[in-house]
C-alpha cells in the first residue's frame, strides 16, 4: 500500500496563497487517481480536487474552481495543490488520497480512495 505524507499547510490571510505537497512512497501511482479532500471543524470530509496520475485528467469542487490547481511531479512522486485567493471558508485539514482509477464521478467521493495521508492544517484568517 502506498504511504502518503502531506506538508505545506499553515496560517495565511484571506487572499493569500499556499501550496500543499503530498509525497507518495511504497509503490508507483501509475494507474491510480490521486486527490485532495478537506475537513473543516464539525464537517464531513469533502472533495477538493483530483487528478489521474497517468493521464492528468483533473476535476475540482465548484467551490475551488479557478482558485486551486492540482498537479503532479511524476519523477518525484509528489502531488501538489496550489491554493490561490484563499478564503476563510477554506480553513480545514487537507488530506491527500490515492485509489485505483475508476469512473470520473466516483473520484469525488471518499470511497474511491484506499490510502490517505495524515492531513495538514490550513487556516485562513479574515
Amino acid at each position: 500500500q502506498v504511504q502518503l505524507v502531506e506538508s505545506g499547510g499553515g496560517l495565511v490571510q484571506a487572499g493569500g496563497s499556499l501550496r500543499l505537497s503530498c509525497t507518495a512512497s511504497g509503490r508507483t501511482l501509475s494507474g491510480y487517481a490521486v486527490g485532495w479532500f478537506r475537513q473543516g471543524p464539525g464537517q464531513e470530509r469533502a472533495f477538493v480536487a483530483a487528478i489521474t496520475w497517468n493521464g492528468g485528467f483533473t476535476s475540482y469542487a465548484e467551490s475551488v474552481k479557478g482558485r486551486f490547481i492540482i498537479s503532479t511531479d511524476y519523477a518525484k512522486n509528489i502531488l501538489y495543490l496550489q491554493m490561490n485567493s484563499l478564503k476563510p471558508e477554506d480553513t480545514a485539514v487537507y488530506y491527500c488520497a490515492s485509489g485505483v482509477i475508476g469512473p470520473a464521478q466516483k473520484r469525488q467521493t471518499t470511497s474511491a480512495y484506499d490510502s490517505w495521508g495524515q492531513g495538514t492544517q490550513v487556516t485562513v484568517s479574515s
